[in-house]
């Protein structure tokens, strides 16, 4: 019997897709709920698993063709075994060396929501990956570390995953293989490389990127105030506690849901700071939803979290850490890409001290958080002044100055600072 697929509905405002990819070509088996195609949207770039399993005859969209939702893109026969060109599986046979289309490790979580800016201990010789510029699964992450393989030697192999991405399957070849990159090599390779010219079309996701930056910077009138903020009694808590909640939660405690409380609490004393401005009409919204920035291999997405302003801290932490995952794995819908009343970028998590982020439309105010870093500080008491090290944090508030005046964006920064240094850290649950 021969399948019709048709371009999904990606979410409630989505009428089209672009088709980016075809993980499979006419004649290739596929199996249900195998990713075998990537489209994109306005919003969001994301892999289809296909509905049945069957031989593909007939792929009805090219790359790059723009899609109406419902409309048939490819055909499946799913009558396997009148076919001919599907067998039933041999529970005996041998498994395959090579399969069919690989499928992608669990994420690595370390994004904006989900690493812990604390310093944590990792073992030699094994680099942080934050020194790399590609991205590595955790799985491929700890065989690295198990067999004494260098940040420089990974980035060294060829990858032979999705768009040259290192897989398990790789660095367990390499492994096998007893071939150690040469130091001198790996320096030459880079050297090359950077040196190299080359132009190259922009991938769907970092044309939105762009467009939206774009709209923003020409649409908001756009002006920043920073201010720094004393984590210590924080810091110190995510160390005394994060073990335990760890074994509770299955996921890291980081700085993130502090500050996303203290945000919540400063929007509920200033509301124009979670408004949004249609040409000259204001919208002063009832709920808080909060655009979280997640920083991706293809590049930026801004999922929201919805009706903050009901959500307790540990209800913080589990919608921060849900997010980073889908996130990742590319299941969030693009209904979740849009709606947002405000915004948070953490920079921090790239050791970066402080930045100046783009509004994201149609919001009035985004916070930037920066990397939190112990440094000698003046106390001031009834005792007198004395000077302590401290754990520092930076925040810039980017905001729109056709509603938020100067002294009305100074007053925000200020009461999010106010909100993180006073958290009751005896009463968070």
């Amino acid at each position: 019997m021969i399948v019709d697929i048709v371009m999904p509905k990606m979410g409630e405002s989505i009428t089209e897709g672009t088709i980016l990819e075809w993980r499979k070509k006419v004649g290739d088996p596929v199996e249900k709920d195998e990713l075998f195609l990537e489209i994109g949207t306005d919003k969001v770039d994301s892999e289809i698993p296909c509905v049945e399993s069957g031989i593909i005859v007939e792929i009805l969209a090219e790359v790059n063709e723009v899609v109406e939702v419902g409309k048939v893109i490819a055909k499946i026969e799913t009558d396997q075994l009148s076919t001919g060109q599907l067998k039933p599986k041999d529970e005996t046979a041998e498994p395959k060396t090579e399969p069919i289309l690989e499928k992608s490790e669990p994420a690595e979580i370390q994004s904006d929501l989900s690493e812990t800016q604390s310093s944590k201990k990792i073992e030699k010789p094994f680099t942080k990956i934050k020194d790399s510029d590609k991205f590595f699964t955790r799985a491929v992450m700890k065989t690295a570390r198990e067999n004494n393989i260098s940040q420089d030697e990974l980035d060294g192999i060829q990858g032979t995953g999705r768009k040259g991405r290192v897989t398990k399957k790789d660095i367990l070849q390499y492994i096998k293989s007893g071939k150690k990159l040469d130091p001198k090599d790996l320096v030459a390779n880079k050297a090359q490389f950077a040196s190299a010219t080359h132009t190259q079309e922009m991938d769907h996701m970092r044309k939105i990127i762009a467009d939206h930056m774009k709209t923003s910077l020409e649409t908001s009138a756009h002006v920043h105030v920073v201010n720094e903020v004393n984590m210590t009694a924080i810091a110190n808590y995510i160390n005394e506690n994060n073990a335990s909640f760890e074994e509770q939660e299955g996921f890291s405690l980081t700085f993130t849901p502090f500050i996303l409380d203290a945000v919540i609490k400063a929007l509920k004393d200033y509301p124009e700071m979670n408004a949004s401005i249609n040409n000259t009409a204001i919208t002063f919204h009832k709920n808080i939803n909060i655009g979280v920035a997640v920083a991706l291999n293809e590049g930026l997405m801004v999922p929201v979290m919805f009706n903050c302003e009901e959500k307790n801290f540990l209800g913080l932490c589990r919608a921060l850490n849900d997010i980073a995952l889908r996130s990742r794995s590319k299941q969030i819908s693009p209904d979740e890409l849009s709606g947002s009343t405000f915004s948070v970028s953490n920079f921090g998590v790239f050791d970066v001290t402080i930045g100046t982020p783009i509004i994201n439309q149609p919001n009035v105010g985004i916070l930037g958080v920066g990397v939190v870093k112990k440094r000698p500080v003046i106390i001031e008491d009834h005792n007198g002044d004395s000077i302590a090290i401290q754990s520092m944090m930076n925040l810039s508030l980017g905001f729109d100055h056709r509603l938020i005046d100067g002294a009305g964006g100074a007053q925000f920064i200020n009461a999010v600072k106010k909100h993180i240094e006073l958290t009751n850290l005896e009463n968070l649950y």
